[in-house]
């Protein structure tokens, strides 16, 4: 995939005309909301213009294009400059969603948003999540290319601030990114030195080229952000590099606003009539608010045919991939659908007898989608042997065309990458780490969600049952935590089908992730007898995961001693409703904020475990068939 059309030298006054242009927008935006961030998008303006005129290949016409560039703005809070420049490149974004900038539905949040409008690539403004997600971007990029070399060849570039290069994430996604080699990610660093609260010298004085440098990138600076020959000439020895590349673009905040620009009150907060007329007036601007000047519209509308050219001379390269590869492109069509194959069967007839453990039964699940679902991807935070996630053969900086990725103990990094991959599309992804460091993935996991992206969490070793290595390792309130995720699915399976049922549920799944609650100790396979009875019911329990085998015992003591009890398997506890004509008891090792007030009485753990071997801290928290059978007798009898 090599097409790129030559692009018309832009003259300088068009140049400098279009960047005043979105500079102003901004400043309009912002000082008509009366809220929002002015100074990043005035003083990164030129890098923004100097990319998206001489290097960044797209139609606005079709911001789904697949082979299309992709553009990510790390550094969210300054979403006018993106606003600025969808709207001049004829995206469906038109003065009057400007206008509305930061108000209640519009196109124009105070943060980019993912599916809310026409050319966001991803949500950003939660700091180094949009740096990360632009690797994982570019690393499906490298692997669909692998697979695909037809119909594939586009860049990754992203747009960050110090704020991004400050938070550890940063470090997690860079490091993979150069490990990977994956040249066609370029980064260019608005190096303003200004947070919110001052000077970065207050709380930093890294070196971010030798950082970068160290991961194995390419990296150069341009010393005066205004440069848009130096800017232009920095990216075109980027693309040219092997390795990806970090452009440290030196910016002033708020540039050309006086009193206020290369100071930390530029950052967050509208200049005021008074200071943006002055602004304007120093720059000689003399258009009305919102205005995009006819020598601008005329350059950006002659680019974005260009871009339309391009996409047209790529669907005819895709027409005669088609035509010689009919399966392959067939298979690049579904996969781009997000379309599962017809027959599933493979991972349906994944069955035991034996006791075993649920991350065992989901190897064996990962290893019959393998020969059906070939756009599956993934791997994990250097646990694959302990989650059960060995996928096939690995990607590597020298062969991008498996399947298994080696995250590296990055669970922060993974989880944002594979929103990023997700993204790109083309690929299912899923990635794995023990349950009790959801904790440190947290935050990408909550923008899987807000995004509506099929990512697939699988999280074992799911409760005070890990044993001997201690509360460190027990999660107790993690599964309530991520079920008040909106938009999360959270299943714990009790056995084999259970799992089954799980994985083929997350894959079915289009529009969220899924977070997978697997055990780590062996479980029994269900037998359908045990979880109800012929006689009247009058108590119930519910149990998820391996608490459910648990729950059968306790209902044959039960019943044993003339209770009707039915056991409820709640492998999606949003689905659950309880019975209001029965006693209802929950029982889950873990935290119990959200089943009371849900069941009549929830048996859990409201502690941090203990170190020991996993069947005696069970027991020692009351996880026995005759413990929890002594606490339901104790209850009717005072309900009584």
């Amino acid at each position: 995939m090599t097409n790129v059309l030559h692009r018309a030298r832009v003259p300088v006054e068009t140049d400098r005309l279009a960047v005043d242009t979105l500079r102003f927008l901004a400043a309009d935006m912002v000082q008509s909301a009366s809220s929002g961030h002015p100074g990043m998008p005035m003083g990164a303006a030129p890098m923004a213009w100097t990319l998206w005129s001489r290097h960044l290949r797209h139609d606005p016409e079709a911001p789904d294009w697949a082979d299309r560039d992709r553009f990510v703005l790390s550094a969210g809070h300054g979403s006018a400059l993106l606003y600025g420049l969808l709207h001049t490149f004829g995206y469906d974004l038109p003065e009057a969603e400007l206008r509305s900038f930061r108000q209640l539905g519009s196109r124009t949040p105070g943060h980019p948003e993912f599916g809310h409008t026409p050319g966001v690539e991803c949500t950003t403004g939660p700091l180094g999540q949009g740096l990360a997600m632009s690797v994982g971007m570019a690393l499906a990029e490298r692997m669909a290319n692998a697979r695909y070399p037809e119909v594939t060849g586009h860049h990754t570039y992203a747009i960050v601030g110090d704020g991004c290069l400050m938070e550890g994430i940063s470090h997690e996604a860079a490091s993979l990114a150069g490990h990977l080699g994956l040249g066609r990610l370029i980064v260019l660093w608005d190096d303003n030195d200004i947070t919110i609260d001052g000077g970065v010298d207050r709380s930093c004085s890294d070196d971010q080229l030798t950082r970068f440098g160290s991961y194995g990138w390419h990296t150069e600076a341009v010393v005066d952000g205004t440069d848009i020959d130096a800017i232009d000439q920095a990216i075109t020895r980027a693309k040219a590099d092997p390795r990806p590349s970090f452009i440290a673009v030196r910016t002033v905040i708020g540039q050309g606003a006086p009193g206020v620009e290369g100071t930390a009150k530029a950052h967050g907060s509208p200049l005021g009539d008074a200071l943006l007329a002055e602004t304007k007036k120093l720059a000689g601007w003399e258009h009305p608010p919102f205005t995009v000047p006819e020598p601008v519209r005329a350059v950006c509308s002659s680019l974005a045919e260009t871009g339309a050219q391009e996409h047209a001379a790529w669907r005819e390269e895709f027409a005669a991939f088609e035509a010689a590869s009919p399966e392959r492109a067939a298979e690049y069509s579904r996969a781009q659908e997000r379309r599962l194959p017809d027959d599933l069967t493979p991972l349906l007839q994944v069955a035991d007898t034996a006791p075993r453990a649920t991350r065992q039964s989901s190897q064996a699940c990962l290893d019959a989608a393998r020969a059906v679902l070939p756009e599956l991807v993934g791997g994990s935070a250097d646990l694959s042997g302990s989650t059960g996630t060995a996928f096939g053969e690995l990607v590597t900086r020298g062969d991008y065309s498996g399947t298994a990725i080696a995250f590296g103990i990055r669970e922060f990094g993974m989880a944002a990458i594979m929103n990023g991959i997700s993204l790109h599309g083309g690929f299912r992804v899923f990635g794995s780490t023990f349950l009790v460091f959801a904790d440190y993935l947290r935050p990408a996991l909550r923008l899987s969600a807000l995004m509506g992206q099929p990512v697939i969490y699988v999280l074992t070793h799911d409760s005070i049952a890990v044993g001997e290595d201690g509360p460190t390792h027990q999660p107790v309130e993690h599964v309530e935590s991520l079920r008040a995720i909106p938009g999360l699915q959270v299943l714990r399976p009790a056995d084999t089908a259970e799992t089954v049922e799980a994985w083929r549920l997350a894959l079915k799944r289009t529009d969220g992730p899924t977070a997978l609650i697997l055990s780590r100790q062996s479980l029994p396979q269900l037998d359908p007898d045990d979880l109800d009875v012929d006689q009247l019911v009058s108590l119930e329990i519910v149990a998820t995961g391996s608490e459910v085998s648990l729950a059968t015992a306790v209902a044959r003591v039960l019943r044993a001693e003339g209770y009707g009890v039915r056991v409820v398997s709640a492998l999606d506890r949003s689905r659950y409703a309880p019975d209001p004509s029965v006693t209802t008891v929950s029982l889950e090792a873990g935290n119990t904020a959200s089943w009371r007030g849900l069941v009549d009485l929830a048996i859990g753990i409201d502690d941090f475990g203990d170190s020991g071997p996993g069947g005696e801290v069970m027991a020692h928290h009351g996880f026995t068939a005759d413990a929890v059978a002594a606490r339901v007798r104790d209850y009717l009898g005072s309900a009584r």
